[in-house]
């Protein structure tokens, strides 16, 4: 009986030191390794390209195609990995960089006399270039009679450089032909296009004022920063 009850006294001996033991430690549970994402949800998703697809009609080119959305042609180029000496195919698509619209383009077919200049609109010159127009003043263009609203033509293709109000014209356009060559419509009592827009020939670009008591709309041809005789130059 003795030897039983000291196996009882050290049983419960130790299960008080284990227990003690057990309130004094700290539980430190261990770390679980985070779960991998998957690699669609972590791999950083490529910016889609901001553009549009252009489809190529016949006798479009390059430069045309880039004159209508207003881009480089560079750009596109690279855009599209077009290898020199490359011509382009009718339905073939061209990818526009930096653009949101389609343009058709179709309203501007190809001009076979494309450096030749028109008429701004039609109507009677009634101030001709070199006349006198005040005190020692002489007139660098002409002035052509014409109704009150009556539209204006550019007289060539071209990136408008000025579209806004100059003293001593009026409300004017002025386009630059990338040739050395810049026609000035002035006198205008409205302007249709704006700073940076590309024209072709025989776009509106503004509606006729109106000078003193008459109708008229000045135009000017210069070469550099010579006023050349628009005449020479008009069919």
């Amino acid at each position: 009986m003795r030897t039983g009850t000291n196996v009882r006294k050290l049983f419960f001996g130790l299960m008080l030191v284990f227990l003690g033991g057990c309130a004094s430690s700290e539980y430190h549970p261990m770390p679980t390794p985070e779960q991998e994402s998957p690699a669609t949800a972590t791999a950083a998703a490529s910016p889609k390209p901001v553009g549009v697809y252009h489809k190529v009609t016949a006798g479009q080119t390059l430069w045309q195609i880039a004159g209508i959305y207003g881009v480089k042609m560079q750009d596109i180029v690279n855009s599209n990995n077009i290898p020199n000496g490359t011509t382009l195919e009718v339905g073939q698509l061209l990818f526009i960089p930096g653009v949101s619209q389609v343009q058709s383009g179709s309203e501007h077919p190809i001009d076979n006399n494309r450096n030749q200049f028109i008429w701004p609109l039609h109507g009677k010159v009634v101030i001709y270039f070199d006349d006198p127009i005040g005190f020692n003043t002489l007139n660098h263009g002409i002035d052509i009679q014409a109704q009150a609203g009556d539209t204006v033509q550019a007289a060539r293709e071209g990136d408008v450089v000025m579209a806004d109000y100059m003293n001593g014209y009026g409300q004017t356009v002025m386009i630059d032909h990338k040739d050395g060559f810049i026609s000035v419509y002035a006198r205008n009592a409205r302007l249709l296009v704006k700073l940076g827009d590309h024209v072709f020939k025989g776009d509106a670009i503004a509606e006729v004022g109106q000078l003193g008591s008459r109708v008229v709309e000045h135009f000017e041809i210069r070469r550099g920063s010579q006023a050349m005789n628009p005449l020479y130059y008009l069919p």
